[in-house]
C-alpha cells in the first residue's frame, strides 16, 4: 500500500481538471534505466485490472501492477520548491536514490516487468 500526501491529491485535481477524460488518473510505474538500476514512470490514464488504486474524491493514484512491489510503503508527495516542481516519491525499497530523484536501486535484486 502507498500513502499519497494532500498536496499530491491537490496538484491531481489540477492535471486531471485540465483534461478532456476526468476519469483518469496518475499511474505511477517502475522500469528499468536511470542511473541507479530502476526509474520512476508517471502519465495519466485508466486503471487496469490488477492495478492499485488510492482515490479520494474521485481522484485517483494508480500503482502498476507489475510496480506496486518497488512501491510498497511509499509516499507520493508533491512539491514545489528550489529543486522545482513536481511528484516526489519517498520509497523505504529504495537503497540507492540518484541525486535527481527519479532514479532509485531496490533493495532486492528483482526486476520489473516493465523493460525498454
Amino acid at each position: 500500500m502507498i500513502h499519497v500526501t494532500d498536496p499530491a491529491f491537490r496538484q491531481l485535481q489540477v492535471l486531471v481538471s485540465d483534461q478532456e477524460d476526468p476519469t483518469k488518473g496518475l499511474r505511477i510505474l517502475v522500469e528499468n534505466g536511470g542511473c541507479a538500476g530502476l526509474q520512476y514512470g508517471m502519465g495519466l490514464d485508466h486503471a487496469k485490472d490488477g492495478d492499485e488504486v488510492v482515490e479520494r474524491d474521485g481522484l485517483k493514484v494508480i500503482i502498476d501492477a507489475e510496480s506496486a512491489h518497488f512501491l510498497n510503503g511509499s509516499t507520493i508527495d508533491y512539491s514545489d520548491d528550489l529543486a522545482g516542481a513536481g511528484f516526489r516519491i519517498n520509497n523505504p525499497n529504495a537503497v540507492r536514490s540518484c541525486g535527481c530523484g527519479t532514479s532509485f536501486e531496490p533493495a532486492d535484486a528483482a526486476t520489473p516487468a516493465h523493460q525498454h
